[in-house]
C-alpha cells in the first residue's frame, strides 16, 4: 500500500496551524536578541521531556515564562538552530519574554509512550502522571533553573497545543497565572473526529498524526499518509464504500484507528479523554479564542468558556473574530474565509489590542486590577464589526422560535405539512461543490449552499426578503420532528444568509461564483440520529413513525441585514464530510457491509422548530 512521507513543516501547514510559521515574515532576527538552549527535564516518572527556550540576550531585567506544550514538534532541533519568529506573536517576542517550546511525552524527541487526548487523572499518588503532571513539572524546573525569569509563566497554542494549554490549569503549579487556549480540544466525541457522534470522514488522514508509536527519540516524522492517488475526494470515499473498507491502509499498528473503531459511542473511554468537565477551581486568568468559522474545533472553546464560568471565579474571557481554524495568528491585511470577506487587519487588532495586553497584564504588571478587555470580544459576521459583551451569550435577548413551514417557508408560526426527501448513499448530497484532495476542509464553513439548494434530497426553507436587521447572538437549537422508512439516519440542519441579488463580488469570490444571491453558511451541525436520546446507548428508529432529533448549532455572532434572507436547510449526507450512515441500523457503522446500506424516504414534519436568540438593541 503506498503512503505519502510529508516533511514535518508540510504536516504543521497542512494540519494545524503553527503561528511561527503562519505570520507574516518579519525583518525581527530571533537569533540577534534570544540564546537558545535546549534540555530534557525529567518528569516524576523518571521520563524526560525534550524541551527548547529561547531566552532574551537582554539581561538587565526579568522576564516572565511563555510555554507551549506541543504534539507537533518543538523544532528546529539544535541550540544553532532558530525559528523565524517566536512566542504568540511578534509583539510578545519583540517585547522580550522567555519563550519555551516542548515536545510532549511520547512525541518527537521525548520519551515515553503518547496517549492521543491522555485522561486526567484527579488525584494522583506517587509517580502516577497526566498531562497536568507533566505541566507542573516543567513549569517547576523552568522557574527554577533558568535565569533572569520573574516566577511567573503563561501557556499558550493552537488547536491541539491549546489543549495542553487547557490542560494546563489542572496543573496547580502556583506560577501559572494567565493561561490563552486557542481553538482547544475539549472532547474528542465532539471536536474534530466526531460531531455528535458521526464519523468526520474529512479527518481519516490525519489519524496516521496520531496512531503510530515511535520506538525512540525522533527529529523526523515516523507515520505516513496514506497517497488517494486521486485529487476527487469525494469520488474516492465513494468507491471505498464501508468503513471497514479502510483498514486496508490503517492495520493494527494505528492505534487510533483501532480505539475510532472500537468505541463508535460515547463511552467510558471518550469521556476520560475530555477536558470540559474537569474545568472547575480554576485559578490562572483565561483567554480563550476561537474562530467563528473554524471546522476543526468549534466546539471545545465554547464548552471551555462555559464550564469555567460556570464552575470557577477566575478572569475568563473569550475572543472569537471571523476565522477559521487558526487564522489569528496570521496577519493577512485582508481577513476572508473562503469567498467571503470580513475586514481588514483584523488578526493585528487581536494580537495587539487582546492577546499582547492579556499576558502582559497578568506576567509582567503589578497590579491587582483586571485589564481593561471586554469579558466577551465576538465580531459580528454580517455587520462586519466587533461587539464586546459582558458575558457570553449576552443576555439582552429574546428568545424566538421559527418553524420549518410549507412551501418551503421559514415562518414565525408551525405548520401541518410534511416534507419528503430520498436519501441515497449512493449518491450522498457533498459539503462543498469543488473537486479536490484537502488534509482538513476549512473553507466550506463560508461555502456558497446553492449546490445544495438545487438538489432533491435537500430540503429548504426560507424567510422572505428581511426589511430589518436581525441579529442572532448564542447557540442555535434545532428542534426536528422527523420520520424515516429505515432504522437510521443522520439529520444535518445548515443556517444560511442568502444574499441580495445587486451584492457584489469580493476580490477572494472565485472566478466560477458570484455574491448575487450568495447563500453563506453561517452555521452547520449533524446529529448521528441513533444518538438523539443518548450518546452513550445508541437505539434505532422506529420506521415511519414521528420522533423528535434535538441538536445544537454552535454560537454565533451574525447579523442577518436588511434585505438579506435566512435559509435553513436540512439533508442527511454531507460527503464526505462525515461518513454514510447505512440508514439501517448496525450496533458499528465501522463495521457496517455494503449490503447494510439503504436508499431510504426521509420526512420532516412542519411543527420542527429553530430556537435562537435575538439581541435586543
Amino acid at each position: 500500500m503506498k503512503f505519502l512521507k510529508l516533511p514535518v513543516l508540510s504536516l504543521l501547514l497542512l494540519f494545524v496551524v503553527n503561528p511561527l510559521i503562519a505570520q507574516t515574515a518579519t525583518e525581527y532576527d530571533v537569533k540577534s536578541h534570544y540564546n537558545k538552549m535546549e534540555v530534557d527535564i525529567p518528569m516524576r516518572d523518571g521520563v524526560t521531556l525534550h524541551t527548547t527556550i529561547y531566552s532574551p540576550k537582554d539581561t538587565s531585567q526579568k522576564y516572565p515564562i511563555l510555554l507551549q506544550r506541543t504534539p507537533y514538534s518543538s523544532r528546529p532541533y539544535g541550540e544553532d538552530q532558530f525559528r523565524s519568529q517566536i512566542g504568540p506573536n511578534e509583539h510578545l517576542m519583540k517585547q522580550g519574554n522567555i519563550i519555551v517550546y516542548q515536545d510532549v511525552r511520547g512525541r518527537w524527541m521525548s520519551g515515553g509512550k503518547y496517549d492521543n487526548m491522555r485522561a486526567y487523572i484527579p488525584n494522583k499518588k506517587g509517580k502516577q502522571f497526566d498531562e497536568a503532571s507533566d505541566t507542573y513539572d516543567t513549569i517547576d524546573w523552568l522557574v527554577k533553573n533558568v535565569k533572569n525569569n520573574n516566577g511567573k509563566v503563561g501557556t499558550w497554542g493552537i488547536s491541539y497545543p491549546g489543549f495542553y494549554a487547557t490542560y494546563s490549569l489542572l496543573s496547580g503549579h502556583p506560577a501559572l497565572k494567565a493561561v490563552s487556549p486557542q481553538a482547544s480540544i475539549g472532547d474528542f466525541f465532539f471536536d474534530d473526529f466526531h460531531h455528535n457522534g458521526a464519523y468526520l470522514l474529512s479527518y481519516w488522514r490525519a489519524t496516521s498524526v496520531f496512531g503510530y508509536q515511535k520506538e525512540s527519540p525522533v527529529d523526523t516524522a515516523w507515520y505516513s499518509f496514506p497517497d488517494l492517488k486521486t485529487e476527487d475526494q469525494y469520488q474516492f470515499f465513494l468507491d471505498a464504500g464501508p468503513l471497514s473498507n479502510l483498514d486496508e491502509y490503517y492495520k493494527e499498528d494505528n492505534e487510533f484507528w483501532q480505539q475510532l473503531k472500537e468505541h463508535p459511542n460515547y463511552d467510558d473511554f471518550w469521556q476520560k479523554r475530555g477536558i470540559v468537565q474537569h474545568m472547575k477551581n480554576i485559578k490562572p486568568a483565561v483567554m480563550i479564542v476561537g474562530g467563528l468559522f473554524d471546522a476543526e474545533d468549534l466546539y471545545g472553546p465554547f464548552a471551555i468558556y462555559k464550564s469555567i464560568e460556570e464552575h470557577s471565579d477566575n478572569y475568563n474571557s473569550i475572543v472569537f473574530g471571523p476565522w477559521s481554524h487558526g487564522d489569528w495568528a496570521r496577519n493577512y491585511e485582508r481577513q476572508s474565509v473562503g469567498n467571503v470577506y470580513f475586514g481588514d487587519s483584523i488578526s493585528a487588532h487581536y494580537q495587539k489590542d487582546y492577546e499582547t495586553e492579556f499576558f502582559n497584564h497578568f506576567l509582567k504588571k503589578k497590579t491587582k486590577d483586571l485589564p481593561k478587555l471586554a469579558e466577551a470580544h465576538i465580531y459580528d459576521t454580517g455587520l462586519r464589526t466587533w461587539n464586546d459583551y459582558a458575558e457570553w451569550p449576552p443576555k439582552n435577548t429574546k428568545s424566538k422560535t421559527w418553524y420549518l413551514g410549507g412551501d418551503q417557508k421559514f415562518t414565525q408560526e408551525p405548520t401541518e405539512n410534511a416534507e419528503e426527501f430520498i436519501s441515497d448513499p449512493k449518491k450522498p448530497v457533498p459539503y462543498n461543490d469543488e473537486i479536490k484532495t484537502v488534509f482538513t476542509p476549512r473553507e466550506y464553513m463560508t461555502g456558497d449552499q446553492r449546490f445544495a439548494a438545487r438538489r432533491p434530497d435537500v430540503l429548504v426553507f426560507e424567510t422572505e426578503v428581511l426589511e430589518e436587521d436581525l441579529k442572532i447572538v448564542g447557540p442555535i437549537e434545532a428542534l426536528l420532528k422527523v420520520a424515516t422508512t429505515g432504522t437510521a439516519a443522520d439529520w444535518v440542519v445548515k443556517l444560511i444568509d442568502v444574499y441580495p441579488h445587486d451584492a457584489e463580488n469580493y476580490e477572494e469570490t472565485m472566478p466560477h461564483l458570484k455574491m448575487s444571491n450568495y447563500h453563506m453558511m453561517v452555521r452547520s451541525e449533524v446529529m448521528r440520529g441513533r444518538f438523539r436520546n443518548s450518546f452513550e446507548k445508541p437505539e434505532p428508529f422506529t420506521a415511519n413513525t414521528k420522533t423528535d432529533v434535538n441538536l445544537k448549532l454552535q454560537g454565533v455572532n451574525h447579523t442577518f441585514k436588511k434585505g438579506h434572507k435566512i435559509q435553513v436547510q436540512i439533508q442527511s449526507t454531507w460527503f464526505p464530510l462525515i461518513d454514510l450512515n447505512p440508514q439501517t441500523y448496525v450496533d458499528n457503522i465501522f463495521k457496517a457491509e455494503a449490503d447494510d446500506f439503504k436508499k431510504q424516504t426521509h420526512t420532516v414534519f412542519g411543527d420542527s422548530a429553530i430556537k435562537f436568540s435575538a439581541l435586543e438593541e
